[in-house]
């Protein structure tokens, strides 16, 4: 049966089209409950996007919540794949609160998650689906990817408490220079300790043009492996119509309680907010007890609603 997506809203057509688009890179669909136990997201509340949950005893007597999230039904239902690589797509609903007056509100996402025996393969691929994604949304975006390994080996460096290193890497996720720069006066640090990190934050660009620095940046600090981790998995873009729309940018920080390694955020003209999210978080798979490795992102389809017709792709 063919549909005529004539009759679909722009958040039905580009769900759809992702859901064709990860299929067609033999990622399976994962569906999930509305519901899941309130145990799984108290207990990893920091991973959530807001502190709110929604929550109900259900005629069994346990507490519920309406989900606020898909990646930790994925990780908590999964197992161990040693030597495997397992590939899932998803299109939920989640629940969160916005920071508006309005609090709660279903919100519709697409994503994917691969996890197992991970190499540089999987992590290439999976940032070359978050660009075809973002592409899929609206011709005029760009895919902003950092590496946190390099940006925390550069604070550990400076920061002389964990407090300070807190402050230090919520002002680098906001490109807050000065910032840092008093954060280290306040701690009797000397003057220009904190150069090396302003500098690794001011480079921004291709990975063509900035990659040089950053290997010549990281080999000084000690992480020049996670320089060329970088480095490798950006070549999936050497030579494409997607490398110009890559951009290297340090202050894309994400969770750092939950990711680690690689990570990405999508942006599209238009819409002030990042579309995309995600990246690599192996520390979230520690914390629940799982040894496999993991690399994913969400696409939020609501805020798409803001393009025009002029923007959007169309099939």
């Amino acid at each position: 049966m063919t549909i005529d997506d004539r009759v679909m809203d722009t958040r039905e057509k580009i769900g759809f089209r992702l859901r064709e688009l990860y299929a067609g890179y033999g990622y399976s669909r994962y569906r999930m409950s509305k519901f899941e136990e309130y145990d799984l997201y108290s207990r990893h509340r920091d991973f959530l996007f807001s502190d709110g949950v929604i929550t109900f005893t259900d005629t069994g007597g346990r507490l519920m919540a309406l989900k606020p999230d898909v990646t930790l039904s994925i990780v908590k239902n999964g197992k161990d794949t040693p030597g495997e690589v397992r590939r899932l797509y998803y299109h939920e609903h989640v629940y969160r609160v916005t920071g508006a007056a309005d609090g709660f509100r279903e919100q519709t996402q697409v994503g994917l998650e691969c996890t197992g025996d991970l190499r540089d393969g999987e992590t290439a691929e999976v940032l070359k689906l978050a660009s075809e994604s973002l592409k899929l949304c609206a011709e005029n975006h760009v895919l902003e990817v950092s590496h946190l390994g390099i940006l925390e080996a550069f604070v550990d460096m400076l920061a002389p408490n964990p407090r300070a290193r807190e402050r230090i890497l919520e002002c680098a996720g906001e490109k807050n220079l000065h910032g840092i720069s008093g954060i280290c006066r306040e701690s009797g640090l000397a003057e220009g300790a904190e150069e090396p990190l302003r500098r690794l934050l001011t480079l921004g660009g291709t990975p063509r043009s900035v990659m040089p620095a950053v290997r010549q940046l990281a080999a000084d600090f000690g992480c020049g492996s996670a320089a060329a981790e970088l480095s490798r998995a950006l070549t999936v873009f050497t030579g494409t119509e997607a490398e110009g729309r890559i951009r290297i940018d340090f202050s894309a920080t994400g969770n750092l309680k939950y990711y680690n390694g690689i990570i990405c955020r999508g942006f599209i003209s238009g819409i002030p907010d990042c579309v995309l999210s995600g990246g690599q978080y192996d520390t979230l798979m520690r914390t629940m007890g799982r040894r496999d490795r993991a690399i994913g992102f969400a696409v939020f389809l609501d805020p798409l609603e803001r393009l025009t017709e002029v923007e959007k792709v169309h099939a």
